[in-house]
């Protein structure tokens, strides 16, 4: 383990006092689990070590310039290194005055009987740990990196984001599971194959030791899984047909939830996910009018009009197979890039896409 020099920051520090860019209030927390983390076979950036000194100082740097000056700003959550093999994972906690759905069905959907299953598109839990002082138990999760970033560049893979995580939530609903949030925030994608040197954790476009920026593959090279995360609000019911009161989560807009009367959790999920490909991509780039009827079907103000999921899955599956080749490896063009960026875009594309089709890339690239 490394020996690092005395601390400078102590648990009592106020935020207010604290030195500029050493750590938040809400980082402290991890930095008081650092040797139990460590001792169950997992370890925290240098920044978290009890003894930590800001390398910045001693450098003369501004601490935003350097590798332990980047804080975690989210309360939750902490990325790791896992000790055997050096993969990076992503630590959790878990709140149990929040209820136990999350861990319940995240160890659901990873329990033997469904981690294998190709369609099973919901985050793997890869440990739980249970830190001695506290009690407090952590999920252990791969590291993923939020599914748009970076951006999709062709049709072709928007088609293969799709399609996954139809598949993934038509695995949810058909064990009556809903997952309430399945937005833009709580979709991922899994960046080992397109990041092989891996990127750092709260500046994602630098690499891991943020002397450069993160040298990566194209969706179409190396094509990525996408997985649902985050069930905190997600349920398991008795049957599709279930009534249940509105739990608001990253999107607000379901019409469904102006009021507190009780409704279909299912018909949602299927708003939300409509909602994601209007908002993503319909509103920001051109060329998705193939997608217009299915959507606006799919985010119904009433909620009884909209499909189910395997409805979207089979009318998707018919879109797919009336998009041409020169249509899927076609790029997506920003509404807003002026016209000499788009030019530009395209020449780029077009280059790229030969390569493509030379190195037998295929349209809709799928893992």
């Amino acid at each position: 383990m490394p020996s690092l020099t005395t601390p400078q920051i102590h648990a009592g520090q106020s935020q207010t006092s604290r030195t500029i860019g050493t750590l938040f209030r809400n980082e402290e927390w991890w930095r008081d689990q650092y040797h139990d983390i460590y001792n169950c076979g997992y370890e925290l950036r240098p920044r978290y070590h009890p003894n930590w000194e800001p390398s910045w100082i001693g450098l003369r740097k501004d601490f935003f310039s350097v590798e332990d000056g980047q804080p975690s700003i989210s309360r939750a959550t902490m990325d790791a290194t896992r000790q055997r093999d050096g993969k990076q994972v992503m630590l959790k906690k878990v709140y149990p005055d929040e209820g136990p759905h999350e861990m319940i069905i995240t160890r659901l959907f990873s329990s033997r009987q469904f981690a294998r299953d190709p369609r099973n598109h919901c985050v793997p839990l890869l440990d739980i740990l249970e830190m001695p002082q506290n009690g407090q138990k952590l999920m252990v999760m791969p590291f993923l990196r939020p599914f748009n970033n970076p951006r999709f560049q062709t049709f072709g893979e928007f088609v293969a984001f799709f399609t996954q995580i139809c598949e993934g939530l038509q695995f949810m609903h058909q064990r009556n599971i809903a997952h309430r949030d399945c937005t833009a925030n709580n979709i991922m994608f899994d960046p080992s194959e397109m990041y092989r040197q891996g990127f750092h954790p709260t500046q994602i476009d630098r690499s891991r030791d943020f002397k450069g920026r993160a040298k990566r593959y194209t969706r179409t090279q190396w094509p990525p899984r996408y997985y649902l995360i985050d069930f905190g609000l997600s349920r398991q019911y008795l049957s599709r047909r279930a009534l249940d009161l509105p739990l608001r989560g990253g999107d607000k807009s379901a019409p469904e939830h102006r009021n507190t009367t009780r409704c279909n959790p299912f018909y949602t999920d299927i708003y939300y996910l409509g909602n994601l490909v209007r908002r993503e991509f319909m509103k920001e780039y051109h060329g998705f009018e193939f997608m217009q009827d299915l959507v606006d079907e799919m985010t119904h103000v009433n909620p009884a009009k909209r499909p189910l999921i395997e409805d979207v899955v089979a009318r998707f599956s018919y879109i797919r197979q009336c998009l041409s080749g020169f249509k899927l490896r076609s790029p997506l063009v920003s509404k807003e890039k002026p016209n000499l960026f788009t030019i530009f875009s395209r020449a780029k594309q077009a280059l790229l896409t030969l390569q493509y089709i030379f190195s037998r890339k295929a349209a809709i690239p799928e893992p």
